[in-house]
């Protein structure tokens, strides 16, 4: 694991402590929940945007997708990962 330091406003800390203790774990263990369920739902966002990208080639004015689909959707899941 990496230590990291966090500021948090007064209000957020008690309520994290608070909601940790109803828990019965450690305000350290509640913030990697709460980070691992953040990017857990960026990953199932991930495939909506890249179905989006590919309607959106339709109005791409390129006239070869049907020939050149499979380098088209590599090309537009590509740059979902990279841009």
């Amino acid at each position: 694991m990496h230590r990291t330091q966090i500021y948090l406003r007064p209000e957020q800390h008690r309520a994290l402590l608070d909601e940790a203790a109803k828990k019965g774990i450690s305000l350290a263990e509640l913030i990697r929940q709460i980070v691992s369920e953040h990017l857990e739902r960026q990953e199932r966002k991930a495939p909506k945007e890249a179905f989006l990208r590919i309607i959106g080639m339709g109005a791409s004015g390129r006239k070869d997708v049907s020939e050149q689909h499979d380098y088209c959707l590599a090309e537009v899941l590509d740059r979902g990962h990279n841009g």
